[in-house]
């Protein structure tokens, strides 16, 4: 066994070498999500990574600066999300000319319509079937936040590898093994956040959240997912939809509530003072924390927001 393992470890040792010995390769994401993506899987291959929306960020309504045109002229690889997310990037490999690679990380992933109205209302478990049922129709958006189900990741991290590999054929292996061993991983986090929302009766898997983000995940792992605002936080709510939604926390019982970290809070907490529940703290959604807080990477930010909504939906203390 240990020989084996010492095998490995020297005919790895030509790619890493090779790796190090290059200058870093210039890499452009949209947003602080897909920048922890392209880190996994470029591992030890040195980045010059630029994220234009960073943590805590809203890509929503995210303004490009000309700063970030420049990054963007000189950057082997551009990674978007799509769906309509981040548009505001068309105009800007326009104006920065560039003739990189992109890539569009949620090709081949099984899009959801975003939902009229005030709530993203999936009340059923998830499964590839129940996903090809919501197909988006042609007269419907579809919802960009498609990162909120680990399965749908697995793909974005093989786009991304190709993506990699294309701009960079020189560690094609490297990025294939490394997206590879990503989506091991990814497949156990999934399992591990099926484990634990089982674990709640289906009737208490309601959550209340500033907007509608959670669509993927609620797909997933049968929560339903209810918010005042639509997929993008530029929407704001009527007040019928507000007071719908206050007789529909009061009349369910919901105790899930939560706030997003790039959300403006002012509208959740009327609407939680007024059904009576309280806020039970703050999911992270369309970015990531900060290095020292708690959802740096997209894995932790699924633990993360995980661990608070487990709790919740059962109406813990």
């Amino acid at each position: 066994m240990q020989r084996r393992a010492l095998l490995a470890a020297a005919l790895s040792m030509p790619f890493i070498r090779h790796a190090r010995a290059q200058g870093p390769l210039p890499v452009v994401t949209s947003f602080s999500i897909l920048g922890d993506l392209v880190t996994q899987v470029a591992g030890e291959r040195p980045l010059a990574l630029n994220t234009l929306v960073g943590a805590d960020g809203d890509a929503h309504d995210f303004q490009p600066r000309p700063s970030d045109a420049e990054r963007l002229r000189g950057a082997a690889l551009l990674v978007r999300n799509g769906l309509g997310f981040d548009d505001w990037l068309g105009r800007l490999t326009n104006a920065a000319g560039f003739r990189g690679t992109t890539v569009t990380a949620t090709e081949g992933v099984a899009i959801l319509a975003a939902e009229g109205g005030h709530q993203h209302g999936h009340s059923h478990g998830g499964g590839a079937a129940r996903r090809r049922n919501h197909a988006v129709e042609p007269s419907r958006a579809p919802d960009p936040h498609a990162w909120g189900s680990p399965r749908n990741v697995q793909l974005y991290v093989r786009n991304i590898a190709a993506g990699l590999s294309a701009a960079d054929p020189g560690n094609a292996a490297l990025y294939a093994r490394n997206a590879e061993a990503y989506v091991a991983r990814l497949a156990a986090l999934d399992a591990e956040v099926r484990a634990a929302v089982e674990a709640v009766p289906a009737a208490r898997r309601k959550v209340l959240t500033s907007h509608d983000a959670f669509g993927y995940f609620g797909d997933a792992y049968g929560i339903r997912f209810l918010a005042p605002q639509g997929v993008s936080t530029q929407s704001e709510p009527s007040a019928a939809d507000v007071a719908a939604l206050i007789r529909q926390v009061r009349a369910e019982g919901i105790t899930a509530v939560f706030i997003e970290n790039m959300s403006a809070r002012a509208t959740l907490d009327r609407l939680a003072r007024e059904a009576g529940v309280r806020v039970r703290g703050r999911l992270y959604s369309d970015a990531l924390s900060p290095p020292g807080g708690p959802a740096p990477t997209y894995e932790a930010l699924i633990r993360h927001n995980t661990g608070l909504l487990v709790p919740a939906m059962r109406g813990d203390a």
